[in-house]
């Protein structure tokens, strides 16, 4: 007799606390949709519970769903090539790989006042061994989509969020069971507290102190040292930084971070945690920096891929440095998806770093009125590239203040500021 295993599926209360949350607090920047709204919610078959739950909470909020949801991709064999984008980055003409669709994502953008995008793999490997330059190509041409959000989002006349769903083939790619995949979510994102929402704002309060502490030292900052058995790496903050956190854009998020001036990074920074991109794993990445790019990268897997990725436009500057604090965070497994290692807790919490593009509303100012020609200026990055690179081992992160001393402002995996 054959056995089956029955796949997990979270509870009716969980997926409705989930969508409660991204609906009703992580979009609008901590606030939720207001009626009338216009919601885009974009999703692969594996989500279909939960993006079930997101459309109807934006239904009871009185907004409007734009649904994006298609198939779920899968590698399939030689004889059943059953992944949409693998077909496409196997058998696309040059033509096709550069082809954009103006006129409807310019009238998606003018329409969508939020964007629900909830992450899932089927099968985590779908695009593997796809030609990189291929899949960089395709970035670059979709890249007007990007830069369109942002601008709207600068306006702050957008807002979005991104949020996982567990798969059975996520959990095996992290070594664990679907119900301990699942209990991280559930224990990440307080979706088993009597009210997520409260919990939410309680602890982006907390956060919030550190967030302002930093902001308030920031122009007194020249250079930021970290140092650990892993790194010893500096980036100069640059004039006009701000420090950002929480605002609902990642759930979870418990990093406060910003967008340094790429000119002044300098050292070297191996990463312990594996990256996944483009349905692959590269693990062991090292990064050399002199006077802001990356002279010298290597990687035990997947090397190519990485180097090809930094040979595109931009990716070889940084675009975003961030630390998060053990006490706020409650992830304690490796998760195998970047929008959770890059926020776990654990002994030392986390450090990351982009290569690539720079969050541009870390500027201390008007974001909606700061030119191209200014951002450059300041040394903002811009790239079709945003990738995060993730260390969870000790670090000691000191300010060296324009004034000719120091300030330690996180050791031991916390804020010490």
């Amino acid at each position: 007799m054959m056995s089956f295993n029955k796949p997990y599926l979270p509870s009716e209360k969980i997926l409705k606390n989930y969508a409660d949350v991204l609906v009703n607090f992580a979009l609008g920047g901590g606030k939720g949709i207001k009626k009338g709204d216009v919601v885009r919610v974009s999703a692969s078959e594996s989500t279909k519970p939960l993006f079930m739950a997101v459309c109807n909470a934006v239904v009871d909020a009185g907004g409007h769903v734009l649904s994006h949801y298609g198939p779920d991709d899968e590698k399939g064999d030689k004889r059943r090539n059953i992944s949409v984008s693998r077909y496409f980055y196997e058998h696309a003409q040059p033509h096709q790989l550069s082809f954009f669709p103006k006129k409807y994502l310019k009238g998606l953008v003018e329409q969508m006042d939020h964007s629900v995008f909830l992450l899932a793999e089927k099968d985590p490997k779908a695009l593997a061994g796809v030609d990189g330059k291929k899949i960089m190509q395709r970035g670059l041409a979709m890249k007007p989509f990007m830069d369109w959000r942002h601008e709207k989002e600068w306006k702050g006349k957008f807002t979005w969020t991104i949020a996982l769903y567990g798969t059975p083939a996520m959990a095996r790619e992290a070594g664990l069971s679907e119900k301990e995949y699942w209990d991280q979510i559930i224990k990440a994102c307080f979706l088993n507290e009597k009210n997520p929402i409260a919990k939410w704002k309680a602890v982006y309060r907390d956060i919030e102190k550190y967030r302002s502490r930093l902001n308030k030292l920031s122009p007194k900052i020249d250079r930021l040292h970290a140092k650990g058995p892993d790194m010893d790496i500096w980036y100069k903050l640059g004039e006009k930084r701000a420090w950002h956190a929480g605002s609902g854009r990642n759930i979870p998020s418990f990093e406060i971070f910003t967008s340094p001036d790429w000119r002044g990074t300098n050292g070297w920074i191996r990463v312990n945690q594996p990256l996944y991109r483009y349905s692959n794993k590269i693990t062991g990445i090292q990064l050399w920096f002199k006077n802001g790019r990356v002279i010298k990268s290597s990687a035990k897997t997947n090397e190519k891929l990485l180097k090809e990725m930094i040979a595109t436009k931009n990716a070889d500057k940084i675009g975003e440095y961030s630390l998060t604090d053990k006490r706020h965070s409650r992830i304690t497994k490796f998760m195998a998806e970047t929008l959770f290692d890059e926020n776990m807790g654990g002994p030392y919490g986390n450090s990351h770093i982009a290569l690539g593009m720079s969050y541009r509303d870390t500027y201390a100012g008007d974001v909606s009125k700061l030119t191209d020609k200014e951002a450059k200026r300041l040394g903002f990055n811009d790239s079709s590239v945003h990738t995060d690179v993730v260390s969870t081992t000790d670090r000691t992160v000191t300010a060296h203040l324009k004034d000719g001393s120091k300030k330690v402002i996180y050791k031991a995996g916390k804020f010490v500021l």
